[in-house]
C-alpha cells in the first residue's frame, strides 16, 4: 500500500509538496495510518484533533492518545473541545451533522490562524461507498452519487482509493497503535447499519464490489462534470448578474428541453430544497416567491429574480430642518434656491413653508395615498402608482417615501406630490436631489 499511496500522491496531489499540511487525526486506525504514511515523506505536517465530548472518558482518552503520539514524534499538535450535543440541540441538527460542521469550521480557522495550506483527512474507499448508499437511500441527485471529492477547496483526501481492508493490513504490518471508537459498534447511526449489514452483503455477492463501485463512481463524476459544463454554458445565455442579484430570462429558460434540470444546477448552491415549488413557480403569477434559508427566488413577469434575503431595514429615518445631506438609507441633498429650473425623477422643488419638520423617510405602508404632481389634485394609492409604472417587486421594495407628517412629499426617484409644489416664488424654494 505504501508505494501505491506515494504514487497516488505524486500523480493526483503534486501541489502538496512544500506545503504546510494540517492532518485531521482522531486516533482511529484510518487517521493513524494516514499520519504514519505522511511521516515518511518530506512534508511539513501538524496534527489537529477534535474532542466532541460524546463518549465521556473515552473522548478524553482519544485526545490524550493523539497528543502523546504528537509529543513522542515531535509533531505540532492543535486540539479543541466541543459541546457537540448542545450545538446539535441549539441548531436542531443530528449529532453527526453537528460534529461535521463544528469540525470543518475549526479546521478552516486553523488554516488561517496557523497559516497552513491544506487540511488532510483520512476518508477512504469504504467511507465513499457508505456515503453513496446513505445518499441513495435519501433520494439524492447526481451530486450525492458522485461521492466524496478527492479535493474540496482546501481539504484533500489522499486515502480515497484505498479500502478499509488495505488500511487494516498496513496498520498491522507496521505495528501501529490506534484507538477503537466504541460507537462504531452500535447500529444507532445509519452509517453503521450500512457498514455492518449492507456492505458485507454486497461484498459477499461480488468480492470485487468495491473496485467495481470505484469505477462506476468515476463514470458518475465524469457525467457530473459534463452536466456542470452544460449548465455553465447555458447560464451565460439566460442569466444576468447585477451585484448580488441574478435575473433569469424565463422565456429563454422555457425553450430548454429540460429546464427543471438546469434550474436545479443553477440554484442548488443557494440552499433551496422545495424543488417542486420552484418548478411550479415558472407558471405562477407574478409576485410569487420561494425561499431558502438565505435566498429568495421571485417570479416577476418574465424573469426569475434570485437575491439574498435582506435584513429588515430601519423603518423610519428623520431629517431635521436645515439638514443639507442624508447618507442613509439613500443619498439625498437639500439646498435652498431662488428659482425653479430643470426637475426630473431625481430632482424636485418644493415650497418649504408647506413642510412640517422633521421630515420622515420610510418605505411604503398599506393604504398609502399621494397626489401625483401634474394630476390636478387627484389622489392615487401608492400601490396603484407602482402597478401603473410596471415596477418590479424588488424595485417596489427598494423605493423610499419622503414624508411631511403623514403626507407624502415625494415617491423618491419617481414622482413628487402636487400638494408641495412651488406656487409662489417669493416663498423659500427647497431643492431636493437624489444623488
Amino acid at each position: 500500500m505504501q508505494n501505491l499511496f506515494y504514487q497516488h500522491l505524486q500523480s493526483q496531489f503534486p501541489f502538496l509538496e512544500n506545503k504546510k499540511l494540517l492532518l485531521a487525526v482522531s486516533g482511529g486506525i484510518d487517521s493513524m495510518v494516514l499520519l504514519h504514511l505522511l511521516q515518511q515523506l518530506p512534508y511539513t505536517i501538524a496534527i489537529a484533533h477534535c474532542n466532541f465530548q460524546l463518549r465521556g472518558i473515552e473522548s478524553f482518552e482519544d485526545q490524550n492518545f493523539v497528543q502523546e503520539y504528537a509529543l513522542q514524534h515531535q509533531i505540532p499538535f492543535y486540539c479543541t473541545q466541543f459541546d457537540t450535543q448542545a450545538f446539535a440541540n441549539d441548531y436542531k441538527l443530528s449529532t453527526q451533522v453537528a460534529a461535521r460542521e463544528l469540525r470543518y469550521d475549526w479546521f478552516y480557522e486553523q488554516l488561517e490562524l496557523q497559516q497552513f495550506d491544506f487540511v488532510v483527512t483520512a476518508h477512504h474507499a469504504d467511507d465513499n461507498l457508505e456515503t453513496f448508499l446513505i445518499n441513495l437511500s435519501r433520494c439524492t441527485g447526481l451530486d450525492g452519487l458522485s461521492g466524496i471529492p478527492a479535493q474540496n477547496e482546501a481539504v484533500v483526501r489522499p486515502l480515497l482509493p484505498f479500502s478499509r481492508t488495505a488500511i487494516e493490513e498496513y496498520a498491522k504490518d507496521n505495528n501501529l497503535q490506534w484507538r477503537e471508537d466504541s460507537s462504531n459498534a452500535s447500529d444507532k447511526y445509519l452509517r453503521n447499519q450500512i457498514r455492518h449489514h449492507l456492505v458485507p452483503m454486497l461484498k459477499e455477492l461480488n468480492p470485487d464490489f468495491l473496485k467495481a463501485f470505484g469505477t462506476t463512481q468515476e463514470y458518475l463524476q465524469q457525467a457530473q462534470e459534463l452536466v456542470s459544463d452544460a449548465a455553465s454554458m447555458v447560464y451565460q445565455q439566460v442569466a444576468r448578474e447585477e451585484g448580488d442579484t441574478i435575473y433569469f430570462d424565463l422565456k429563454q429558460v422555457l425553450r430548454l428541453p429540460n429546464y427543471a434540470s438546469y434550474l436545479y444546477q443553477w440554484l442548488k448552491e443557494y440552499g433551496f430544497s422545495a424543488w417542486d415549488d420552484i418548478y411550479n413557480l415558472v407558471y405562477s403569477q407574478s409576485g410569487k416567491q420561494v425561499f431558502s434559508a438565505e435566498y429568495r427566488l421571485l417570479k416577476d413577469r418574465d424573469f426569475f429574480i434570485l437575491s439574498p434575503i435582506q435584513e429588515p431595514e430601519k423603518e423610519v429615518y428623520f431629517i431635521e430642518k436645515n439638514q443639507d445631506k442624508v447618507k442613509i438609507p439613500l443619498k439625498l441633498q437639500f439646498c435652498k434656491v431662488t428659482d425653479i429650473y430643470k426637475a426630473d425623477s431625481s430632482t424636485i422643488f418644493v415650497d418649504e413653508s408647506k413642510l412640517a419638520y422633521p421630515l420622515v423617510l420610510r418605505k411604503r405602508q398599506e393604504g398609502d395615498v399621494f397626489f401625483p404632481l401634474g394630476m390636478k389634485g387627484k389622489s392615487k394609492k401608492v400601490s396603484k402608482f407602482f402597478k401603473d409604472e410596471k415596477m418590479a417587486l424588488l424595485d417596489k421594495e427598494n423605493t423610499w417615501l419622503l414624508c411631511s407628517n403623514d403626507a407624502i412629499v415625494w415617491v423618491i426617484g419617481k414622482r413628487a406630490d402636487e400638494r408641495f409644489k412651488v406656487e409662489n416664488t417669493t416663498n423659500t424654494i427647497l431643492k431636493i436631489e437624489l444623488i
